[in-house]
């Protein structure tokens, strides 16, 4: 038993702090490795082999991402997957020209830290504004380091939308009606794909739903998980 939780891109185990202890009913929480790999497959691989035998996993963004590949490759260890601000579209031209670019830089230049700007993108609007919420994200990108940044930015991202249908764990998609980075239209395209997955739509967060609205995705995983399992 347990429950594993997957982070997006450029944040480490600090952005479940708010949400990590809500979920003890499942037992330890367990945080899953997506540092080492340059794949998708290779992060899921390895959060396999660090994974109790039965777990709740639950993926934020890019690690949603990761997550689908963990529940289609080994669906009898997954008791529930929750998929949160993610996307199974593939890389649009730009993010692939933006991929490359940084393909092309010297090592040395390739990561400078994450733009505030751009943390603040991911946030509710009300909360943009936060410099102590900005300075949070942005040191975990820092603790990081260019590495893990080039692996991740450099890391393919096919589209997975023809694969949902392979995934056969009870699923829960959670979006945020204010994310500027993944859209609702792409949380409900996820959930059409699963067979049997549910969607839930939460107001009054951005893009960082663990941490601008932990209590209620608590409560939604906890609700989804006990259904689930009666």
């Amino acid at each position: 038993m347990g429950v594993v939780l997957l982070p997006g891109f450029m944040l480490d185990a600090g952005m479940w702090d708010e949400l990590a202890p809500l979920l003890a009913p499942f037992g330890p929480v367990h945080h899953g490795d997506l540092f080492q790999d340059d794949t998708i497959e290779g992060m899921a691989a390895r959060v396999l082999a660090g994974a109790p035998e039965s777990f709740v996993l639950v993926g934020f963004s890019m690690g949603g991402f990761v997550a689908r590949e963990v529940a289609r490759m080994a669906p009898g260890r997954v008791r529930a997957l929750v998929l949160v601000a993610t996307s199974a579209r593939g890389e649009s031209a730009s993010q692939q020209a933006r991929r490359q670019a940084i393909a092309g830089r010297p090592e040395g230049q390739a990561f400078r830290g994450m733009s505030r700007a751009a943390i603040a993108r991911g946030l509710h609007p009300d909360r943009a504004g936060d410099a102590a919420l900005v300075d949070r994200l942005r040191a975990m990108g820092d603790r990081l380091g260019g590495a893990v940044f080039l692996r991740q930015t450099l890391m393919p991202r096919p589209a997975f939308d023809d694969r949902l249908g392979e995934i056969a764990c009870p699923t829960l998609v959670v979006a945020a009606a204010q994310d500027a980075l993944r859209s609702v239209a792409e949380a409900r395209e996820i959930a059409q794909g699963i067979p049997g997955a549910r969607l839930h739509i939460i107001e009054g967060s951005g893009h960082m739903v663990p941490i601008e609205a932990p209590g209620e995705l608590a409560r939604l995983i906890l609700g989804f998980v006990d259904q689930a399992e009666t």
